[in-house]
């Protein structure tokens, strides 16, 4: 049923219990762990003038390798061929785009419930994921939800 099963992670506590059942599903279904986490270009225009874009994306870069490479070695661990990415973009864009480019079948992510106003104006990651994208979402609540 599933062959290419896409995590996208920011390395957060939401997001690593998305990963514990994204390798649960690739285990059961022997399908390859696509592990993908985005550094946020929006993040770039926020910096200290001190600071210049280029040190925060690089930075922001290799917090996410950093991420990657730690999701790829708990799926090894558990006999899941992984293969990861580290994609610059807005979050939602990327994620859905790198779905359809690499012919996944499902997209397991986090989500931290966002509630209110916040929510409402600016909706999350996983929302607009949802909303857009061609193959089925698996969301899944962290812990401290």
């Amino acid at each position: 049923m599933y062959e290419r099963i896409l995590i996208p992670t920011d390395g957060s506590e939401c997001a690593d219990s998305a990963v514990d059942h994204a390798i649960d599903i690739a285990t059961q279904y022997d399908a390859e762990l696509h592990v993908l986490s985005v550094v946020d270009t929006r993040d770039m225009s926020h910096s200290a003038p001190a600071i210049s874009p280029q040190q925060v994306e690089q930075t922001l870069r290799e917090r996410a390798e950093s991420v990657v490479e730690s999701v790829a070695e708990r799926a090894a661990d558990a006999g899941v061929e992984a293969v990861t990415a580290v994609e610059p973009g807005v979050p939602d864009d990327v994620v859905v785009e790198y779905a359809a480019d690499h012919d996944c079948d499902l997209v397991v992510m986090g989500t931290h419930g966002r509630t209110g106003l916040q929510r409402y104006l600016l909706g999350s990651v996983t929302e607009r994921t949802v909303r857009r994208s061609s193959v089925p979402v698996l969301t899944v609540r962290g812990t401290d939800d």
